[in-house]
């Protein structure tokens, strides 16, 4: 396992869901991040796609104290390298490419890409990466494609993300290949637009206590 790969789990440090988070208000990202935190979950994954994400990414970064937030949604290297300097933590890509690879090799923060496919795999892993977003994850075969990855791609750890629910997580984080889920139902539009912390908080916490 490489040395980014550990840094990139020490981070989530065990962490069985990751809030994906789309801020569609500046305004909303610290109180969020803070809710989440309260619930359990520092760990964050703000998307690259709204105007403010990146400023989103950088309050929380610098007013959430424990908070761990990365960048998800990056496509390209210019926007790897925005990400990272504006406070993140660990880059999220849907896709793997040979120039995010690159960006990621050259940068001390982690990259987390998307693999969905055998080659995908094989070149992330080839690559140096142990753990890779399986993305989208409803939508390309779910657990029944995880299962069949296990035996062939044993060393390879996934956080599943796309079509994950408080209702199916629980059977995600069962397979012995899934480290974490990635998930926006901890925290709703409505509840975030309406500023509902405490509920999200609650949320957060029911989600903590998911068995990995």
């Amino acid at each position: 396992m490489s040395a980014k790969t550990e840094k990139l789990l020490s981070l989530l440090n065990g962490q069985p869901v990751i809030p994906v988070l789309k801020i569609a208000n500046v305004a909303d990202a610290v109180p969020l991040a803070r809710a989440l935190a309260r619930g359990g979950l520092p760990a964050i994954e703000i998307t690259l796609r709204t105007a403010d994400a990146l400023e989103a990414i950088r309050r929380v970064a610098g007013e959430v104290e424990g908070a761990i937030v990365g960048a998800g949604t990056i496509l390209d290297a210019r926007q790897f390298d925005e990400a990272a300097a504006a406070g993140s933590r660990f880059i999220v890509s849907p896709g793997i490419t040979i120039q995010l690879l690159a960006a990621a090799k050259d940068s001390p923060v982690p990259l987390l890409p998307g693999a969905i496919t055998p080659g995908e795999i094989m070149a992330a892993r080839e690559a140096g990466l142990r753990f890779l977003k399986f993305f989208p994850a409803e939508q390309s075969g779910g657990i029944a494609s995880l299962k069949a990855f296990a035996s062939p791609l044993a060393d390879v750890k996934f956080c599943p993300t796309g079509g994950i629910t408080g209702k199916n997580a629980a059977d995600y984080l069962a397979l012995p290949n899934v480290n974490c889920v990635g998930g926006s139902w901890v925290a709703p539009d409505d509840m975030v637009k309406a500023g509902r912390w405490d509920e999200i908080e609650a949320l957060a916490r029911a989600a903590s206590q998911l068995a990995r």
